[in-house]
């Protein structure tokens, strides 16, 4: 089947930080996961958007807690796509939450075999360029087969940094994986992380938000070229101004390259991430 933007829609969840998804894609739809504070829940990015978020971070009794989308979620927004005969249904790596495989319960009681859920073994933004990658493909028509065969290569090749003000919030999460070598650091040290297969990974350990800047502007020197192929995507948490400085020099050092993606993250990624994260990822695709 000759896989097209008028029958195959792309689905991904709150995680990806892409809340105007669906307003810039006509076939894209955003599932959102759940953001709790004591017994009140919020739908991430619908009934709380990240400034909110940020917002009320600091004057919270507890640090907020989150949540995946059900099947009957997945169901809804797969049903909402009915007219499309394939939709790729992107997560949230699965040793993160548990969103992929309520997607699949989903797609298994849909029962029709349109939908085709994907463990990114990623996160935020990296899922968004994923999908950006597919989108590209559709607007020139693709298959399964090669779409495959990009998911695959993707997860080889993609890569991505973040460095956080504290591995507090991803210590507090259970999703600081590896990263657990560098907790318990003296103030002001700041860890370069990266994730692999789904699993957060200590890079390095420098002192300041400059030498975490200098690794970033290290890695786009020596792991990119100045090409039209080459992606980029930069994400923050309440970090406005040093993320901008990450996109400028981008800009400076790789003028035709692609920067898509500028984004917040979310209320889920932020409550693991904490304030003050800036995440730089990027992907050299050719399509």
């Amino acid at each position: 089947m000759d896989l097209t933007t008028s029958n195959t829609a792309i689905v991904l969840d709150s995680t990806a930080d892409y809340p105007d998804a669906s307003a810039d894609f006509a076939n894209w739809r955003v599932v959102p996961l759940y953001v709790n504070f004591g017994d009140e829940s919020y739908r991430d990015g619908v009934d709380l958007s990240g400034p909110e978020f940020y917002a009320r971070l600091p004057s919270a009794q507890s640090l907020p807690t989150t949540s995946q989308p059900t099947p009957g979620d997945f169901v809804a927004a797969y049903k909402e796509l009915g007219d499309y005969a394939r939709i790729y249904s992107l997560h949230i790596g699965a040793t993160f939450s548990g969103t992929y495989q309520s997607a699949v319960t989903a797609a298994a009681d849909l029962g029709d075999g349109r939908v085709r859920p994907v463990d990114t073994e990623t996160a935020s933004v990296a899922i968004t360029m994923l999908g950006l990658a597919i989108q590209r493909r559709l607007d020139r028509g693709t298959t399964d087969e090669e779409i495959e065969e990009l998911i695959d290569r993707y997860k080889r090749e993609h890569r991505l940094l973040f460095t956080v003000d504290t591995l507090e919030f991803l210590a507090r999460g259970g999703r600081i994986g590896r990263a657990a070598a560098f907790a318990g650091e003296l103030l002001n040290v700041k860890p370069i992380l990266t994730i692999e297969h789904g699993e957060v990974v200590p890079v390095k350990r420098v002192r300041g938000n400059r030498k975490a800047f200098q690794e970033f502007v290290h890695a786009v020197e020596t792991e990119t070229t100045d090409s039209t192929t080459v992606h980029f995507g930069t994400a923050q948490a309440h970090a406005p101004e040093r993320a901008d400085e990450v996109a400028k020099m981008i800009r400076h050092l790789r003028p035709h390259a692609d920067l898509e993606v500028e984004a917040l993250l979310g209320a889920v990624i932020g409550t693991h991430a904490g304030p003050g994260a800036v995440a730089l990822f990027w992907f050299t695709d050719s399509v």
